[in-house]
């Protein structure tokens, strides 16, 4: 038997196993048997929770496919709030950091009694030059695929697209993510600017699929729509996702991008 929570992060849901007295962690056949919506309990992916010294924990992120990703930006809140809210520590922890295959990230907490409502996380660089990107990148404003994009590595590799309308993430995504040019496939942003402000973005996630939200894609969308001069640098920039809203801050010399939004607990059960 093992005790597992169901989390998510605006529709982008979750199963969290937390294995830090194990320390032991989850093959791809067993994750894509939970992530099965049929047959399984169901998700986008499975968190699972190690051991790592002097951090709350290092958080291994599992695709419904059974591939791993590097990093997830929705997954890391929901992660934050199961560890500061089953920690016994007093005062509650204000701030936690969890290492992740994008290194170790911080993030800072907001509660409403004993329940965490809001997280922002420091999710690190945006980088324009990466393994993961094509031949290593800059890839700026470029064809690809019979469309134009800019390449973004916030620790796992993103493909922005700034004039393709979302409409058309279920038509072209499947194809952008495989695309050859990625080493190590993609996640495929389809963005347009909203009348209020910010971005509308719908996401076709590398491993998984059309997802209700992608937090990394988030950040990715905002720092490539600043690089063409689209949106501010240095400014919280709401991105409306299937799923709602979250913010997207980024320094103007892409040295951090901060994320902040909701994470929510659904249930628990056992295996």
């Amino acid at each position: 038997m093992e005790r597992f929570f169901k989390y998510h992060g605006l529709g982008n849901d979750f199963i969290v196993v937390d294995r830090r007295l194990r320390g032991v962690d989850l093959d791809a056949a067993t994750a894509q048997e939970w992530c099965d919506r049929r047959r399984g309990i169901g998700a986008d992916g499975v968190l699972v929770i190690l051991p790592a010294p002097g951090l709350a924990g290092r958080m291994v992120v599992h695709n419904a496919d059974g591939s791993t990703a590097e990093m997830c930006g929705n997954g890391l809140r929901c992660v934050v709030k199961h560890l500061a809210e089953s920690s016994s520590s007093t005062p509650a922890p204000q701030e936690l950091s969890v290492q992740t295959g994008a290194g170790v990230l911080s993030s800072q907490l907001e509660w409403s009694g004993t329940e965490v409502t809001r997280i922002t996380v420091a999710m690190g660089p945006a980088r324009l030059e990466a393994d993961q990107l094509p031949n290593g990148g800059p890839f700026v404003n470029q064809e690809i695929g019979g469309v134009r994009g800019t390449a973004v590595s916030m620790g796992n590799p993103h493909l922005v697209l700034l004039d393709t309308p979302p409409e058309r993430a279920g038509e072209l995504g499947p194809a952008l993510e495989r695309h050859p040019l990625f080493r190590f496939r993609t996640n495929v942003a389809f963005c347009r600017p909203r009348p209020e402000g910010g971005l509308q973005v719908t996401v076709w996630e590398r491993g998984v699929g059309l997802t209700q939200a992608c937090g990394t894609a988030a950040c990715a969308a905002v720092v490539a729509h600043a690089i063409a001069g689209r949106v501010g640098w240095d400014a919280w920039v709401p991105v409306q996702l299937p799923g709602g809203i979250l913010e997207i801050k980024a320094a103007a010399d892409r040295s951090q991008v901060w994320l902040r939004g909701p994470a929510v607990k659904v249930y628990e059960g056992t295996l």
